[in-house]
């Protein structure tokens, strides 16, 4: 045990580890002695009054007491402490693509770039830091997947009446961040709205086949354009980069009806470009034909009239002629009718006034006759000059030319 003398009278502590009160030895420390120790580090320190008083029964050091110098100094420098530390806390660090805004007794009052900043510390002034760069997504109509719908969304009418189910996808990113922060309450929740009010109002005036299928791309445009219009009316600080349709259909309960609908079309149009096909086909066919027929029958047409001129022109001719000799004339036409029916007939000339023999003479024989030898002759010389066979058959028809002409004088001599 030992005893120490204070103020009040003797204190006694007792040799265990922690030093109380007699009577108090479960509860907390003694304040008061805490207090004492402190004051006797801090005169220790910056000198303190030595005062004779008594020393402790250990033997121990004379107590300290801090005089009113000493009690300043170490009022001073806790208040400094706690200025420096007051001071320090308005540093900040403001990222690579983000921007401090510095708020003045709530007030908005500039904003600082990116690296090491200071503000003057709170509760005079605070900070916000805003990220710029950063692209962020809300969901139109699901929640998290596609799977999970959110029908109080997704459904839209659209012009020709119809219900359909769509969802899509909204990016954007933040242009102006006071605006951001502080001309909204939900800026979030403002693109959303906003995105959902400007598709509703496309697809509302827009067919269900044209938002379906050929137009999606048209009608995520226009949303975009019009959730832009509506965010800067708001002055919400909010740039959009980009709205995607996920998925755009006919609600689950009519969706078997609407696949059976669109294979109907899909027959429908196939019949049409299949008849459109035959109509290709048959068409131009036709018309070939009919104009090859049309210059078929005027090709005919000249030729008749062509031939029916020449031969009025001719027996014109033939008139003026017997005009002037009949007799000849006559026996012209006479020998030239006979001359054209015996070119088509096959002939056999037989002499009836020799004795008793029979001479025949069969001209067609005689011509292919003389029309092979020619050619068998052309073969034997090799390759024959232009204009041997001709000559040759030159030669067969002067033959039967000058037996023509005597058949002729024999007939006027039995005339």
């Amino acid at each position: 045990m030992q005893t120490l003398l204070d103020a009040h009278g003797p204190l006694v502590l007792s040799d265990g580890p922690d030093n109380r009160r007699p009577g108090r030895r479960d509860g907390p420390p003694d304040l008061e002695e805490l207090w004492r120790d402190l004051n006797r580090r801090l005169a220790g320190l910056f000198g303190g009054r030595k005062g004779g008083g008594p020393r402790d029964a250990g033997g121990g050091g004379p107590s300290f007491t801090p005089n009113g110098k000493s009690t300043k100094a170490i009022a001073v420098i806790v208040l400094g402490i706690v200025i420096a530390i007051w001071l320090a806390s308005g540093f900040f660090i403001v990222q690579e693509g983000q921007t401090g805004v510095i708020l003045q007794f709530g007030r908005y009052k500039s904003m600082t770039g990116a690296g090491i900043q200071w503000r003057l510390p709170y509760p005079i002034q605070a900070n916000e830091i805003v990220n710029l760069s950063g692209v962020r997504t809300v969901e139109v109509g699901y929640s998290g997947s596609l799977r999970t719908k959110v029908p109080r969304e997704s459904l839209m009418l659209t012009d020709d009446e119809n219900i359909i189910d769509v969802q899509m996808a909204v990016q954007y990113r933040l242009k102006d961040a006071p605006e951001y922060l502080f001309n909204n309450r939900y800026p979030d929740e403002a693109v959303k709205q906003s995105a959902e009010t400007a598709i509703r109002e496309i697809v509302g005036r827009s067919k269900m086949d044209f938002v379906l299928y050929s137009g999606r791309e048209q009608v995520a445009i226009q949303a975009q354009t019009l959730a832009q219009q509506i965010l800067d009316r708001y002055q919400t600080g909010i740039l959009i980069s980009s709205i995607t349709i996920q998925s755009a259909q006919p609600p689950e309960q009519v969706q078997a009806a609407f696949d059976d609908a669109v294979k109907a079309g899909q027959d429908r149009e196939r019949a049409k470009n299949e008849g459109q096909a035959y109509a290709n086909d048959v068409i131009p066919r036709a018309r070939g034909n009919a104009s090859r027929l049309l210059q078929e029958a005027d090709g005919y047409k000249q030729r008749v009239t062509a031939t029916a001129e020449g031969d009025a022109s001719r027996f014109s001719q033939v008139v003026a002629e017997y005009a002037k000799a009949p007799v000849v004339t006559r026996e012209r036409m006479y020998l030239d009718t006979m001359q054209d029916i015996y070119s088509n007939a096959v002939k056999v000339m037989v002499d009836a006034r020799s004795g008793g023999n029979l001479l025949m003479l069969p001209l067609d024989k005689l011509l292919q006759q003389a029309s092979q030898e020619s050619a068998r002759a052309a073969a034997q010389a090799g390759a024959p000059e232009p204009g041997a066979a001709s000559s040759a058959a030159k030669t067969g028809a002067a033959d039967i030319d000058r037996s023509r002409d005597g058949l002729r004088s024999r007939d006027r001599e039995i005339r």
